[in-house]
């Protein structure tokens, strides 16, 4: 396998945690360009992975008007900014790993899934939960018959009532106008996992959905506009100040969440960006209009059904999901699989830590896993290697698209 060679569009979170493959496997691959406007997290990709001066962009654009220097491109840009780049790196005949979503729009993702194919390019999309040892000891599990047929499926997205406030009312995805509906934005992951569970493709769908509590209505008497200036921030769950301070800073944890709110993650850093930032409002008192729980129910070609709740009422937790199949029943929790064999109703139980999943950062191991696969079928010119590819994350994000349509249109809507 040949090394492969690396650009990153995007130096946030999810470019970072995915060129860290690079810095640990630096036989297999290399970071050796980056695009990004932020200047602290452009000098720190430099830094990590010592990117020389000529390869060092503000935007993915100038890095995109170079002559094609290098293997594969990392597009972790904002949502509603990876149509371009991942259309032009492609027509550069780069191969890429596109965080996900894909795109904001069905219209926009079969543009990318077009030019992919034109230009004969490996595009894997990061639906990090295909790749974790969990998901592939399932997927194995059921492919051998372990139930039997699968005649249902339920599948609940804990979201955690800090991260989502975090991230869905006061951060990068609260706004459907600024980056995209909470589905898409945060559970396109799920459908995606359904379907590659179900094995069959989507026939109809219906939801319901709504922001039902993070609202001015709801504000408790005597709160303030900012968690530092508020005379009840001691009694309020959602306490930005509790969240960073004392959940992470305290604790000597500045990663995320921390770092999201300000490259200075000291305490002074953190309470200064929460005096003028927009992770220091009070949650009651943000410009968030996504979703804060959601349900979708499906139809799949052989008649079998699932259904999927998403919420921000929970603790922070891994999914969980119940397979009922024709000759058993399966419960599994992101890291358990309990197994009812209806032949014998024997219960049985399986680790999926002690099944080989040695590397734990990001997703269960989902991230890593991901990128590994990535660079080996970029390195090897094996596509097969890539289970999230452009035909598959069509199929998943065409599910979104048509549960949003439900959900406002309140009916049933066939697949296309």
């Amino acid at each position: 396998m040949k090394k492969v060679k690396l650009l990153v569009a995007g130096a946030g979170s999810r470019g970072h945690g995915y060129a860290r493959y690079a810095l640990e496997r630096p036989d297999e691959a290399e970071v050796i360009a980056v695009a990004e406007p932020r200047k602290f997290y452009r000098e720190k990709m430099v830094q990590d992975h010592n990117i020389p001066a000529r390869n060092i962009y503000e935007s993915w654009e100038e890095m995109a008007e170079r002559e094609k220097f290098a293997d594969a491109v990392i597009i972790a840009t904002p949502d509603r900014e990876h149509t371009q780049p991942a259309i032009a790196f492609a027509r550069r005949g780069y191969h890429i790993l596109l965080e996900k979503p894909m795109a904001p729009t069905e219209e926009e993702c079969r543009q990318i899934v077009e030019e992919a194919i034109k230009h004969d390019i490996i595009l894997a999309v990061c639906h990090v939960l295909r790749y974790t040892q969990y998901t592939q000891t399932l997927k194995k599990m059921l492919t051998e018959g372990a139930i039997g047929d699968i005649v249902s499926l339920q599948h609940l997205e804990p979201i955690g009532y800090w991260h989502y406030a975090h991230s869905y009312v006061r951060g990068n995805w609260r706004n459907e106008a600024e980056s995209a509906p909470m589905l898409l934005a945060k559970s396109c992951h799920d459908l995606d996992w359904i379907h590659y569970i179900m094995g069959s493709d989507c026939r109809k769908l219906s939801s319901f959905g709504n922001l039902k509590y993070f609202r001015r209505e709801n504000k408790p008497t005597g709160a303030g506009m900012r968690c530092v200036e508020c005379s009840i921030e001691r009694k309020c769950p959602y306490s930005a100040i509790k969240l960073y301070i004392d959940m992470n800073i305290s604790k000597g944890q500045t990663e995320w969440p921390v770092d999201v709110v300000t490259p200075d993650t000291s305490r002074e850093g953190v309470l200064k960006a929460l005096q003028k930032g927009p992770y220091g409002r009070c949650v009651y008192e943000c410009d968030n209009d996504v979703c804060d729980h959601q349900v979708v129910n499906m139809v799949f070609e052989d008649d079998a059904t699932a259904s999927f709740t998403v919420t921000a009422f929970t603790e922070v937790t891994g999914r969980r999901t119940s397979i009922f199949g024709t000759d058993g029943e399966l419960y599994g929790d992101g890291r358990y699989i309990n197994l009812l064999d209806f032949h014998t109703d024997r219960h049985s139980r399986i680790d999926t830590h002690s099944e080989g999943a040695t590397v734990t950062s990001g997703h269960g191991g989902g991230d890593w896993n991901l990128v590994k696969d990535f660079v080996e079928a970029v390195g090897t010119d094996n596509p097969s290697l890539v289970i999230s590819g452009p035909k598959e994350t069509l199929d998943s994000h065409l599910m979104v698209f048509y549960a949003e349509k439900a959900r406002k249109q309140n009916s049933v809507v066939e697949m296309d």
